[in-house]
Protein backbone atom coordinates (compact mmCIF):
# COMPACT_ATOMS: atom_id res chain seq x y z
CA UNK A 1 0.00 0.00 0.00
CA UNK A 2 1.39 2.97 -0.94
CA UNK A 3 0.38 6.88 -1.81
CA UNK A 4 0.96 7.88 -5.65
CA UNK A 5 0.85 11.44 -7.39
CA UNK A 6 -0.93 11.68 -10.45
CA UNK A 7 -0.47 15.11 -12.77
CA UNK A 8 -3.82 16.85 -12.86
CA UNK A 9 -5.43 17.38 -16.03
CA UNK A 10 -6.47 20.72 -15.72
CA UNK A 11 -6.22 22.83 -12.96
CA UNK A 12 -8.20 25.65 -11.88
CA UNK A 13 -6.59 29.25 -11.84
CA UNK A 14 -8.56 30.02 -8.85
CA UNK A 15 -7.38 27.18 -6.50
CA UNK A 16 -3.44 27.60 -7.77
CA UNK A 17 -4.05 31.81 -6.86
CA UNK A 18 -5.21 30.65 -3.63
CA UNK A 19 -2.86 27.93 -2.91
CA UNK A 20 -0.52 30.23 -0.92
CA UNK A 21 -2.93 31.36 0.99
CA UNK A 22 -3.90 27.75 2.37
CA UNK A 23 -0.43 27.35 3.01
CA UNK A 24 0.20 30.40 5.26
CA UNK A 25 -2.79 29.68 6.66
CA UNK A 26 -2.02 25.97 7.82
CA UNK A 27 1.72 26.99 8.62
CA UNK A 28 -0.12 29.87 11.24
CA UNK A 29 -2.36 26.92 12.68
CA UNK A 30 0.98 24.68 12.98
CA UNK A 31 2.87 27.44 14.62
CA UNK A 32 0.03 28.06 17.05
CA UNK A 33 -0.05 24.25 18.33
CA UNK A 34 3.87 24.11 18.69
CA UNK A 35 3.00 27.10 20.90
CA UNK A 36 0.21 26.04 22.63
CA UNK A 37 2.68 23.01 23.67
CA UNK A 38 4.64 25.36 24.72
CA UNK A 39 2.32 26.53 27.48
CA UNK A 40 1.90 30.11 25.76
CA UNK A 41 -1.42 31.31 24.08
CA UNK A 42 -1.75 31.13 20.76
CA UNK A 43 -4.25 33.69 20.45
CA UNK A 44 -1.79 36.30 21.70
CA UNK A 45 1.15 35.13 19.60
CA UNK A 46 -0.97 36.07 16.60
CA UNK A 47 -1.76 39.25 18.39
CA UNK A 48 2.27 40.02 18.65
CA UNK A 49 3.23 38.44 15.61
CA UNK A 50 0.66 40.02 13.50
CA UNK A 51 -1.40 42.56 15.07
CA UNK A 52 0.83 44.94 17.09
CA UNK A 53 3.22 45.26 14.07
CA UNK A 54 0.56 46.18 11.46
CA UNK A 55 -1.03 48.74 14.27
CA UNK A 56 2.42 50.58 14.76
CA UNK A 57 4.37 53.34 12.51
CA UNK A 58 7.73 52.57 13.78
CA UNK A 59 6.87 48.50 12.83
CA UNK A 60 5.48 49.78 9.78
CA UNK A 61 8.66 51.00 8.76
CA UNK A 62 10.65 48.21 10.00
CA UNK A 63 8.96 46.10 7.96
CA UNK A 64 9.79 47.93 5.36
CA UNK A 65 13.59 47.48 5.83
CA UNK A 66 13.07 44.17 6.55
CA UNK A 67 11.15 43.39 3.40
CA UNK A 68 13.95 45.01 1.11
CA UNK A 69 16.48 42.70 1.24
CA UNK A 70 14.30 39.70 1.05
CA UNK A 71 12.16 41.37 -2.40
CA UNK A 72 15.50 42.18 -4.14
CA UNK A 73 17.06 38.57 -3.08
CA UNK A 74 14.08 36.92 -4.02
CA UNK A 75 13.56 38.30 -7.45
CA UNK A 76 17.27 37.36 -8.42
CA UNK A 77 16.37 33.70 -7.03
CA UNK A 78 13.21 33.67 -9.35
CA UNK A 79 15.65 34.17 -12.57
CA UNK A 80 17.25 30.74 -11.47
CA UNK A 81 14.20 28.57 -10.39
CA UNK A 82 12.23 29.68 -13.63
CA UNK A 83 14.94 28.19 -15.27
CA UNK A 84 15.47 25.44 -13.14
CA UNK A 85 18.62 26.14 -11.58
CA UNK A 86 19.15 25.90 -7.88
CA UNK A 87 20.97 29.24 -6.47
CA UNK A 88 21.16 27.89 -2.83
CA UNK A 89 24.09 30.30 -2.38
CA UNK A 90 22.19 33.61 -1.91
CA UNK A 91 23.60 34.45 1.43
CA UNK A 92 27.17 34.12 0.35
CA UNK A 93 26.47 36.32 -2.67
CA UNK A 94 24.78 38.99 -0.29
CA UNK A 95 27.99 38.89 1.87
CA UNK A 96 30.80 39.32 -0.91
CA UNK A 97 28.24 41.81 -2.65
CA UNK A 98 28.65 44.04 1.33
CA UNK A 99 32.37 43.51 1.34
CA UNK A 100 33.35 44.90 -2.18
CA UNK A 101 30.99 47.80 -2.22
CA UNK A 102 32.20 48.02 1.41
CA UNK A 103 36.02 47.93 0.65
CA UNK A 104 34.93 51.26 -1.63
CA UNK A 105 33.70 53.13 1.56
CA UNK A 106 37.04 51.86 3.48
CA UNK A 107 39.56 52.75 1.33
CA UNK A 108 37.80 56.54 0.73
CA UNK A 109 37.38 56.78 4.51
CA UNK A 110 38.46 60.51 5.70
CA UNK A 111 38.91 61.44 2.52
CA UNK A 112 36.14 63.46 1.59
CA UNK A 113 35.83 61.54 -2.05
CA UNK A 114 32.52 63.09 -2.72
CA UNK A 115 29.10 62.02 -4.12
CA UNK A 116 30.54 59.30 -6.33
CA UNK A 117 31.33 56.99 -3.79
CA UNK A 118 27.81 55.51 -3.08
CA UNK A 119 26.57 55.03 -6.83
CA UNK A 120 29.94 53.31 -7.16
CA UNK A 121 30.00 51.37 -4.04
CA UNK A 122 26.19 49.78 -5.06
CA UNK A 123 27.70 48.85 -8.75
CA UNK A 124 30.86 47.11 -6.51
CA UNK A 125 28.23 45.46 -4.95
CA UNK A 126 26.15 44.39 -7.64
CA UNK A 127 29.72 43.30 -9.25
CA UNK A 128 30.79 41.01 -6.12
CA UNK A 129 27.27 39.27 -6.22
CA UNK A 130 27.28 38.51 -10.00
CA UNK A 131 30.84 37.37 -9.72
CA UNK A 132 30.80 35.40 -6.79
CA UNK A 133 27.16 33.74 -7.98
CA UNK A 134 29.47 33.22 -11.11
CA UNK A 135 31.42 30.32 -9.38
CA UNK A 136 28.68 28.19 -9.47
CA UNK A 137 27.32 28.62 -12.72
CA UNK A 138 30.81 27.82 -14.03
CA UNK A 139 31.31 24.99 -12.26
CA UNK A 140 28.34 23.55 -13.29
CA UNK A 141 28.39 24.11 -17.07
CA UNK A 142 32.61 23.37 -17.22
CA UNK A 143 32.79 20.26 -14.85
CA UNK A 144 28.71 19.33 -14.47
CA UNK A 145 29.15 19.94 -10.79
CA UNK A 146 25.63 20.05 -9.00
CA UNK A 147 25.51 23.95 -8.44
CA UNK A 148 23.26 23.46 -5.00
CA UNK A 149 26.42 21.80 -3.44
CA UNK A 150 28.70 24.73 -4.90
CA UNK A 151 26.55 27.46 -3.88
CA UNK A 152 26.09 26.33 -0.37
CA UNK A 153 29.78 25.50 0.21
CA UNK A 154 30.49 29.10 -0.93
CA UNK A 155 28.31 30.73 2.08
CA UNK A 156 30.28 29.64 4.11
CA UNK A 157 33.57 30.94 2.40
CA UNK A 158 32.10 34.32 2.00
CA UNK A 159 30.70 34.64 6.00
CA UNK A 160 34.40 33.10 7.30
CA UNK A 161 35.76 36.03 4.61
CA UNK A 162 34.04 38.35 6.44
CA UNK A 163 34.57 37.53 9.64
CA UNK A 164 38.29 37.66 8.88
CA UNK A 165 37.85 41.21 7.39
CA UNK A 166 36.48 42.38 10.46
CA UNK A 167 38.36 41.40 12.98
CA UNK A 168 41.74 41.59 11.06
CA UNK A 169 42.71 44.33 8.60
CA UNK A 170 39.28 45.90 8.32
CA UNK A 171 39.29 46.12 11.97
CA UNK A 172 38.52 49.76 13.59
CA UNK A 173 41.57 50.58 15.26
CA UNK A 174 39.63 52.72 17.25
CA UNK A 175 36.56 50.33 18.32
CA UNK A 176 37.62 49.15 21.65
CA UNK A 177 38.44 45.79 19.78
CA UNK A 178 35.24 45.20 18.93
CA UNK A 179 35.28 43.00 15.62
CA UNK A 180 33.84 45.86 13.64
CA UNK A 181 34.79 48.30 10.86
CA UNK A 182 34.74 51.91 10.92
CA UNK A 183 31.62 53.75 10.68
CA UNK A 184 31.08 54.47 6.72
CA UNK A 185 31.34 58.25 5.75
CA UNK A 186 28.08 60.44 5.05
CA UNK A 187 29.14 59.95 1.40
CA UNK A 188 28.74 56.40 1.75
CA UNK A 189 25.68 55.82 3.44
CA UNK A 190 22.44 55.14 1.81
CA UNK A 191 20.01 57.93 2.71
CA UNK A 192 16.77 57.84 4.16
CA UNK A 193 13.69 58.18 1.42
CA UNK A 194 12.32 61.08 3.82
CA UNK A 195 13.77 62.78 6.80
CA UNK A 196 13.79 60.88 10.15
CA UNK A 197 12.80 57.57 8.17
CA UNK A 198 14.37 54.41 8.76
CA UNK A 199 13.06 53.30 5.21
CA UNK A 200 16.54 53.94 2.81
CA UNK A 201 16.70 54.35 -1.13
CA UNK A 202 16.83 50.34 -1.08
CA UNK A 203 13.47 49.69 -0.95
CA UNK A 204 12.77 52.13 -4.00
CA UNK A 205 15.68 49.75 -5.42
CA UNK A 206 13.53 46.84 -5.18
CA UNK A 207 10.59 48.55 -6.19
CA UNK A 208 12.25 48.85 -9.40
CA UNK A 209 13.52 45.59 -9.35
CA UNK A 210 9.86 43.81 -8.87
CA UNK A 211 8.60 46.25 -11.76
CA UNK A 212 11.74 45.40 -14.64
CA UNK A 213 11.45 41.77 -13.62
CA UNK A 214 8.23 41.70 -13.97
CA UNK A 215 8.20 43.05 -17.94
CA UNK A 216 11.24 40.83 -18.73
CA UNK A 217 9.77 37.99 -17.58
CA UNK A 218 6.35 38.46 -18.92
CA UNK A 219 6.87 40.47 -22.12
CA UNK A 220 10.46 39.81 -23.75
CA UNK A 221 12.06 37.16 -25.46
CA UNK A 222 14.69 36.22 -22.00
CA UNK A 223 11.31 35.45 -20.06
CA UNK A 224 10.41 33.29 -22.66
CA UNK A 225 13.82 31.98 -22.90
CA UNK A 226 14.10 31.21 -19.02
CA UNK A 227 10.52 29.34 -18.90
CA UNK A 228 11.18 27.46 -22.34
CA UNK A 229 14.42 26.25 -20.57
CA UNK A 230 13.07 25.55 -17.06
CA UNK A 231 9.85 22.94 -18.64
CA UNK A 232 11.46 21.70 -21.53
CA UNK A 233 15.46 21.55 -21.85
CA UNK A 234 15.32 19.68 -24.97
CA UNK A 235 12.97 22.43 -26.88
CA UNK A 236 15.13 25.31 -25.70
CA UNK A 237 17.93 23.58 -27.51
CA UNK A 238 16.74 22.79 -30.32
CA UNK A 239 14.99 26.29 -30.32
CA UNK A 240 18.82 27.59 -29.95
CA UNK A 241 19.06 28.98 -26.83
CA UNK A 242 22.43 28.03 -25.31
CA UNK A 243 22.15 26.25 -21.65
CA UNK A 244 25.71 27.46 -20.78
CA UNK A 245 24.70 31.18 -21.86
CA UNK A 246 21.03 31.04 -19.59
CA UNK A 247 22.89 29.45 -16.72
CA UNK A 248 25.80 32.12 -16.10
CA UNK A 249 23.09 34.68 -17.23
CA UNK A 250 19.99 33.67 -14.42
CA UNK A 251 23.39 33.39 -11.92
CA UNK A 252 24.90 36.53 -12.51
CA UNK A 253 21.58 38.06 -12.00
CA UNK A 254 20.36 36.32 -9.08
CA UNK A 255 24.32 37.37 -7.12
CA UNK A 256 24.40 40.30 -8.42
CA UNK A 257 20.74 41.30 -7.27
CA UNK A 258 21.99 39.90 -4.17
CA UNK A 259 25.05 41.75 -3.70
CA UNK A 260 23.25 44.87 -4.31
CA UNK A 261 20.72 43.77 -1.21
CA UNK A 262 23.92 43.27 0.56
CA UNK A 263 25.70 46.31 0.27
CA UNK A 264 22.40 48.03 0.71
CA UNK A 265 21.65 46.39 3.75
CA UNK A 266 25.14 47.46 4.90
CA UNK A 267 25.21 50.95 3.53
CA UNK A 268 21.75 52.21 4.67
CA UNK A 269 20.90 50.37 7.79
CA UNK A 270 24.12 49.03 9.93
CA UNK A 271 26.75 52.48 8.47
CA UNK A 272 29.61 49.47 8.67
CA UNK A 273 30.72 46.13 8.48
CA UNK A 274 30.12 43.59 11.07
CA UNK A 275 30.96 39.49 11.72
CA UNK A 276 27.09 39.34 10.83
CA UNK A 277 25.30 41.39 8.60
CA UNK A 278 22.27 39.08 7.48
CA UNK A 279 19.79 37.19 9.82
CA UNK A 280 19.38 34.46 7.37
CA UNK A 281 17.87 36.82 4.44
CA UNK A 282 19.62 34.77 1.68
CA UNK A 283 17.84 31.71 3.21
CA UNK A 284 14.77 33.06 3.88
CA UNK A 285 14.55 34.62 0.30
CA UNK A 286 13.99 30.81 -1.11
CA UNK A 287 10.55 30.34 0.88
CA UNK A 288 9.37 34.06 0.10
CA UNK A 289 10.57 32.97 -3.89
CA UNK A 290 7.97 30.02 -3.77
CA UNK A 291 5.77 32.28 -1.37
CA UNK A 292 5.39 34.50 -4.56
CA UNK A 293 5.12 31.64 -6.82
CA UNK A 294 8.39 33.41 -8.87
CA UNK A 295 5.85 36.06 -9.76
CA UNK A 296 7.40 39.50 -9.29
CA UNK A 297 4.50 40.99 -7.92
CA UNK A 298 3.80 37.82 -5.55
CA UNK A 299 7.36 37.99 -4.51
CA UNK A 300 7.24 41.55 -2.94
CA UNK A 301 4.01 40.41 -1.50
CA UNK A 302 5.49 37.40 0.12
CA UNK A 303 8.73 39.55 1.38
CA UNK A 304 6.50 41.70 3.38
CA UNK A 305 4.59 38.68 5.06
CA UNK A 306 7.62 37.28 5.63
CA UNK A 307 9.22 40.55 6.68
CA UNK A 308 6.33 40.46 9.22
CA UNK A 309 7.48 37.21 10.67
CA UNK A 310 10.54 38.85 11.56
CA UNK A 311 9.31 42.03 13.38
CA UNK A 312 6.51 39.28 14.77
CA UNK A 313 9.27 37.14 15.91
CA UNK A 314 11.36 39.83 17.96
CA UNK A 315 8.74 40.90 19.85
CA UNK A 316 7.52 37.64 21.02
CA UNK A 317 10.79 36.93 22.29
CA UNK A 318 10.69 39.62 24.56
CA UNK A 319 7.18 39.74 25.38
CA UNK A 320 5.98 35.94 25.30
CA UNK A 321 9.28 34.77 26.30
CA UNK A 322 9.23 32.62 23.05
CA UNK A 323 12.67 31.50 21.53
CA UNK A 324 13.85 33.38 18.29
CA UNK A 325 14.41 30.35 16.52
CA UNK A 326 10.82 29.58 16.68
CA UNK A 327 10.84 32.23 13.73
CA UNK A 328 12.90 30.25 11.40
CA UNK A 329 11.13 27.11 12.69
CA UNK A 330 7.93 28.85 11.24
CA UNK A 331 9.66 30.01 7.87
CA UNK A 332 10.78 26.35 7.43
CA UNK A 333 6.94 24.96 8.34
CA UNK A 334 5.48 28.10 5.84
CA UNK A 335 8.07 26.56 3.04
CA UNK A 336 6.89 22.79 3.45
CA UNK A 337 3.20 24.05 3.45
CA UNK A 338 3.35 26.24 -0.17
CA UNK A 339 5.62 23.49 -1.68
CA UNK A 340 3.13 20.89 -0.51
CA UNK A 341 0.14 22.99 -1.76
CA UNK A 342 1.18 23.27 -4.84
CA UNK A 343 2.09 19.42 -5.30
CA UNK A 344 -2.02 19.11 -4.12
CA UNK A 345 -2.95 21.74 -6.90
CA UNK A 346 -0.98 20.39 -9.15
CA UNK A 347 -1.33 16.78 -8.41
CA UNK A 348 -3.93 14.48 -7.05
CA UNK A 349 -3.24 12.21 -4.12
CA UNK A 350 -4.30 8.48 -4.78
CA UNK A 351 -3.73 5.12 -2.62
CA UNK A 352 -2.63 2.34 -4.38
CA UNK A 353 -2.47 -0.95 -2.37
CA UNK A 354 0.35 -4.07 -3.29
CA UNK A 355 -1.73 -5.65 -5.71
CA UNK A 356 -2.71 -2.60 -7.99
CA UNK A 357 -6.23 -2.00 -6.48
CA UNK A 358 -6.68 1.88 -5.75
Amino acid sequence: MRFELTPRTSVSPVLRALAPVAAFITAFLIAGFVIWLMGRSPVAAFEVYVTQPLSDSWALQELLVKATPLALIAIGLAYCFRANFWNIGAEGQYVMGAVLGSWLALTTHGTEAGFWVLPAMLALGMVGGAAYGLIPAFLKTRFGVSEILTSLMLVYVAQLTLDYLVRGPWRDPQGFNFPQSVTFDPAATLPPVMEASRVHYGTVFAVIAVLVTAVVLGRTLFGYRLRLTGDAPRAAHFAGFSARTTTMAVFAISGGLAGLAGIGEVSGQIGQLQPSISPGYGFTAITVAFLGRLNPIGILVAALVVALTFIGGESAQIMLKLPLDLTQAFQGILLLCVLAADALVSYRVRLVTRGGGK
